[in-house]
């Protein structure tokens, strides 16, 4: 049975028709092949232009790697490709993704992923399931298009996304997506931690200050200061701004807003078939959901990306979005000049 199953998996995914008539599998014409352009956020893969589905080869390898949390602090971070969040996948509606996942994972803790995206027991999970040392592949066919998220899912589930395995996957509709100027991936999660010891550098995970949904960080992108400094997102004036916003919680909602803009288009809860929601100033995204946001930037300056449950803040739920060109004073001046806003989180 187990060989039968396999068959038909290939089969499915264009390589070797054997499942149902010959005939049938006459007039199934081949699909192409491609192998993905996996980027790690903020960045996003370019725009597919090819007009009929294809196979999308995806390489994912699960491994443990002490990085950054917060300044000064590091912590055992369990990601994808070493990344926090993991690689962000770009696909098409009718398309099959073929996973190749691979555990790097020294401690022979079991990993996998499950995929929001993919219809099927587990959305994948139980297919992919592999110990160190194993490469474990699988094909599903993407029946609906939107922006979902992806992370482990072996026990204990809430673990594995409250150290990090997490991502996004765009499932884009049939045609594709109007063109922007530029796009930016940004996802939202917790990290529960014990207290340090004196002198510690690194952060220890804490299973019960998770089931207390007491975070000690609220982050955009894997760490605290991630969209700051060297790491904030950059446009210009005249620009569209597309912003694929992911909650990989494991617990909280997050209230996604950018102080200083309004949302054009808000495509609620990932949906990228239905009109989207105008005007939209915040919106809600639940843990293990996504939203995509556009906007048109017309005055320069620095804005802020916040959950607007505003005290995560200060737990690091902040980061900025440089714009840079010419004044409008037709849209917005003032008499006297900008005070400085010291200490402030979110005005710079």
């Amino acid at each position: 049975m187990r060989i039968a199953h396999r068959i038909c998996l290939l089969g499915f995914a264009g390589f070797l028709i054997l499942c149902g008539s010959t005939s049938a599998a006459a007039k199934t014409p081949p699909m192409n092949r491609e192998v993905a352009k996996l980027t790690y956020a903020p960045e996003v893969p370019p725009l597919i232009t090819r007009s009929k589905p294809a196979i999308v080869e995806v390489h994912i390898e699960s491994s443990v790697n002490e990085m950054e949390l917060a300044p000064n602090l590091k912590y055992r971070f369990w990601g994808f490709d070493g990344h926090v969040p993991g690689p962000f996948i770009r696909a098409r509606v009718g398309d099959v993704l073929e996973v190749h996942l691979t555990n790097s994972d020294s401690s022979g803790m079991p990993h996998n992923i499950d995929f929001h995206a993919v219809t099927g027991p587990g959305g994948g999970a139980k297919v992919l399931t592999g110990v160190e040392g194993e490469e474990k592949v699988a094909w599903f066919k993407l029946l609906h298009p939107g922006l979902f998220i992806y992370h482990c899912a072996a026990p204990p589930v809430m673990d594995h996304i409250a150290n990090g395995m997490y991502g996004l996957i765009l499932v884009e509709p049939k045609g594709g997506l109007p063109k922007v100027d530029r796009e930016f991936y940004v996802l939202q999660s917790e990290f529960y931690t014990k207290e340090p010891t004196e002198g510690a550098q690194t952060l220890e995970f804490s299973h019960e200050e998770g089931l207390k949904e007491h975070p000690h960080f609220v982050v955009f992108n894997g760490r605290v200061g991630s969209l700051t400094g060297a790491g904030q997102l950059k446009a210009k004036t005249g620009e569209k701004i597309r912003i694929f916003f992911g909650n990989a919680g494991p617990n909280l909602i997050s209230s996604f807003h950018v102080i200083g803009e309004i949302f054009d288009n808000v495509y609620r809860e990932g949906d990228l078939v239905s009109v989207p929601a105008r005007s939209v100033q915040t919106t809600l995204v639940p843990a293990g959901g996504a939203t995509v946001v556009e906007f048109q930037l017309e005055v320069p300056g620095t804005y802020t990306l916040v959950d607007h449950a505003i005290f995560r803040v200060e737990q690091g739920a902040v980061g900025f979005l440089e714009v840079a060109g010419d004044p409008r004073h037709d849209l917005f001046v003032s008499k006297d000049d900008p005070e400085p806003c010291k200490g402030c989180l979110v005005h710079p």
